[in-house]
């Protein structure tokens, strides 16, 4: 899908830099990629401990030990 964004320069050269990239596209959706994983593994973490069915870490030590 094309579209139309005033992006500073200074921050597409920074991208372009730290991704690697050839293109300003490859850039623009290797940081957009990049953001998504990091805000999904924040929401992950975010939930942590908020399933009561999983096995602890205490009680998964105390199993390994007694097999």
């Amino acid at each position: 899908m094309k579209t139309t964004i005033d992006i500073p320069e200074k921050e597409l050269e920074d991208a372009m830099r730290f991704t690697r990239a050839r293109t300003k596209r490859d850039a623009v959706v290797t940081a957009l990629a990049e953001f998504n994983r990091r805000r999904r593994m924040a929401e992950l973490v975010s939930r942590a401990g908020s399933c009561r069915d999983l096995v602890g870490v205490d009680q998964l030590r105390k199993q390994r030990r007694q097999a």
